[in-house]
């Protein structure tokens, strides 16, 4: 059973990782929720010759040791956060660790270096995979603002966490954006944050799936029906939030390519995704995709299976 309660952190002692939790820990905050601290690690093992192609495995005790280290640094560090904190060791992947974690809290939250150029192009493989088979929302954080690399970055040089003012969410008629949507308006409630909604129509000469349109086609009277549409989605989830306002953008260009320009710009994106099972859930759709490795702030990712459970569809 989910706890709404509760904020998960996933931390492995890297900079990263710590200011992912120095995020969870403000989320927490402003949710009145406790945060829940896991590092997790998986025990190698390796082929000894010796004993005819069997496996010898290593002892973790010296690896488990290492794990509750990197956790009370980070108790330590969110000591003085005003959350009620619990803090484990779990052993296995980090992913599934986290993945199974997710049936029973809030939010989770990683991190991930979020350096410019190719490196940019590929997540870790946690901040990668989690968030295309999380049972709850997540947050990867990007080290925004950084002034060094990762690598090179001392724990008392990290970037403060930015208060969330701003919240751009994508909306694009589909299923998994109106449940992005209504994620977003709670969290805008929550942080006391502008609520923007924003749908890319790329009507571009040359680019998009509208550049096939006759020229006699009204584009004007296109944006116009989208806005309409945009309108009609927004006003049927503001039902449960009266007094609740939220700013409507149709633009052109490409959802993707609008997001990842308003998080220069913007405390926190958020976006749909279907988040299916099986290999298939190994990616996210393209839009999400596209902003999870290129967004300047936090993106928080709802997919379809963090509908509350008696909204769910039986899979199969």
């Amino acid at each position: 059973m989910r706890n709404n309660d509760v904020v998960l952190v996933g931390v492995d002692g890297s900079i990263p990782s710590l200011h992912a939790l120095d995020w969870a820990a403000a989320a927490a905050k402003v949710h009145h929720r406790s945060l829940r601290i896991v590092c997790s690690y998986s025990l190698p093992s390796f082929t000894a010759a010796s004993l005819d192609g069997g496996y010898a495995a290593l002892d973790d005790t010296a690896i488990q040791a290492g794990a509750r280290a990197v956790l009370e640094e980070a108790t330590q560090r969110i000591a003085s956060c005003g959350v009620e904190v619990t803090a484990a060791v779990a052993t296995g992947d980090a992913t599934g660790v986290l993945v199974e974690l997710s049936h029973e809290v809030a939010v989770a939250v990683v991190g991930t270096r979020g350096r410019g150029g190719f490196a940019d192009r590929v997540l870790g493989t946690v901040s990668s995979a989690l968030p295309a088979h999380a049972y709850c929302p997540t947050v990867v954080v990007p080290l925004r603002g950084a002034p060094r690399p990762a690598t090179d970055l001392a724990e008392d040089s990290l970037p403060p966490i930015s208060p969330v003012h701003r919240i751009v969410v994508g909306v694009d008629g589909s299923p998994q954006a109106e449940i992005a949507l209504r994620a977003a308006i709670v969290e805008a409630k929550a942080w006391d944050a502008e609520l923007i909604a924003v749908t890319g129509v790329p009507l571009g000469q040359g680019a998009g799936m509208l550049s096939w349109l006759p020229a006699a086609i009204d584009r004007e009277q296109v944006l116009a029906d989208v806005t309409e549409g945009l309108n009609v989605v927004i006003d049927r989830a503001l039902v449960d939030h009266p007094g609740f306002s939220v700013r409507r953008h149709v633009l052109d260009g490409s959802g993707a390519e609008l997001l990842t320009e308003f998080s220069t710009a913007t405390d926190l994106i958020i976006v749909g995704s279907r988040g299916r099972g099986g290999f298939a859930g190994l990616l996210l759709g393209s839009t999400s995709q596209a902003v999870l490795h290129h967004a300047s702030c936090p993106v928080m990712v709802v997919t379809n299976r963090c509908k509350p459970r008696d909204e769910a569809r039986p899979t199969g």
